[in-house]
């Protein structure tokens, strides 16, 4: 029996794959997680031996829980499962040890295909993101400074490239004006640049910004 974690911050996405994965008489959901940080917690405690992962999530974000989860775990399968094929997010997944890396766009057989494979070692990515992969193989060992960053940061870093303010930000994100300047000083300080024009650089060079 494969066990099966799903980690997704929306309660439907979370409810309809488990749907689609009980009609599988050798795959078993022993569990749910609405963020990073308690798809850390239950993988640890849960023991799954497939982890679906989101990537845009609170708390803390697929990535950063990826690498966590196989640094207390190696053994264990990630299978990115997101809307997203941007650089900014398929690099460092894979980086941080994805076994596979598909879109939620896809069939419940492709899910159900993917986790099988992962019990073998074999990997599943969408089309687009093998592209990625084949094209940019450098890519998928170079470590970015942005990956650092925690979702809320690159929110912030995002709005800083498109020339808004410290007050247009926490308007925008609904944020103190404190709390951005927080944000801004942190993302000056891992990113190792001075001012917001070398971070506004930053952001365009790595296509954090379009």
């Amino acid at each position: 029996m494969i066990k099966v974690l799903i980690v997704d911050d929306h309660a439907m996405v979370r409810m309809g794959i488990s749907t689609y994965l009980q009609v599988e008489p050798d795959i078993k959901v022993i569990g749910t997680a609405e963020n990073g940080k308690e798809a850390v917690e239950k993988a640890q405690s849960l023991k799954p031996d497939v982890i679906l992962m989101d990537l845009v999530m609170p708390e803390m974000n697929g990535v950063e829980a990826s690498k966590k989860i196989l640094k207390n775990n190696p053994k264990q399968k990630i299978i990115i499962l997101t809307s997203f094929i941007d650089d900014e997010l398929v690099y460092p997944a894979i980086r941080a040890g994805a076994t596979s890396y598909i879109l939620k766009t896809g069939s419940a057989e492709e899910i159900i295909e993917a986790i099988h494979k992962a019990i073998i070692g074999k990997s599943v990515f969408e089309d687009e993101v093998a592209d990625k992969i084949k094209k940019n193989p450098d890519k998928v060992k170079e470590q970015e400074l942005f990956e650092t960053l925690t979702n809320r940061e690159l929110e912030v870093l995002r709005l800083i490239g498109k020339g808004k303010t410290n007050k247009e930000i926490g308007d925008e994100l609904y944020i103190s004006l404190k709390t951005v300047k927080t944000h801004v000083s942190n993302i000056l300080n891992k990113l190792n640049v001075q001012d917001r024009t070398q971070a506004t650089i930053y952001a365009f060079k790595h296509g954090l910004v379009k």
